[in-house]
């Protein structure tokens, strides 16, 4: 892994991005804003998304007592981040979970969760609602970021799986939907981010994908 600490720096994101199209068939590339948020985490720290600046940022909303999908999503991104982590890109890169169910995730929960699942404190953080919002604010967020967190009588919630990320100055850069995605597919796309790659190269893309994934596999 001390090789995925060299940057492939003739690169662009956007090779990268047309080589998704045929390699990684859960990613879907963005270019906008990213909807801004302040929130709180266990401790009550307040974050806003401008608090991540210089960083790139990996977001899901997930809630604690979800079944089934949560928890894997969770997982699976502890997997990318336990990549990520073990090269230069782990002070570069943060990770962000969001609860939508603020109401029964209290701080207890937010703490716990993430050693269970796998996720590693030094650049993941769990958030809530504010003091004084209202308890469906991260559910409207995550509508914000295009998708639906549904609340059941029984209290559980209909929702669909998805990965954001959004790169150092806040712009939203892509979505990996659901839990197949390549966690190696993910780790090259961070990596094209937090590298600035932003200059088309006329070697082969073909070329950069095979050496990246050799990287990171």
């Amino acid at each position: 892994m001390a090789l995925a600490a060299t940057p492939l720096r003739a690169h662009s994101v956007q090779e990268l991005e047309q080589e998704f199209g045929s390699k990684e068939p859960y990613f879907q590339a963005l270019d906008k804003d990213a909807p801004d948020f302040l929130l709180s985490d266990a401790d009550g720290t307040l974050f806003r998304l401008a608090d991540f600046a210089g960083k790139v940022v990996i977001l899901h909303f997930v809630y604690t007592q979800c079944p089934d999908a949560c928890p894997l999503h969770t997982e699976k991104l502890a997997d990318v981040q336990a990549r990520i982590n073990q090269t230069q890109m782990k002070d570069r890169v943060h990770f962000v979970s969001i609860t939508s169910d603020p109401e029964n995730d209290t701080p207890e929960v937010l703490r716990d969760y993430g050693a269970i699942h796998g996720m590693d404190p030094a650049n993941w953080a769990f958030l809530t609602i504010a003091p004084g919002q209202p308890l469906e604010t991260t559910r409207d967020l995550a509508q914000d970021f295009g998708h639906k967190f549904a609340v059941a009588e029984d209290g559980t919630q209909t929702h669909g799986v998805v990965t954001h990320v959004i790169d150092k100055t806040g712009r939203w850069r892509g979505n990996f939907y659901g839990l197949e995605f390549d966690s190696v597919n993910m780790v090259l796309f961070v990596n094209a981010l937090v590298n600035d790659y932003g200059k088309p190269h006329s070697a082969s893309p073909r070329g950069l994908w095979d050496r990246a994934v050799d990287m990171f596999r």
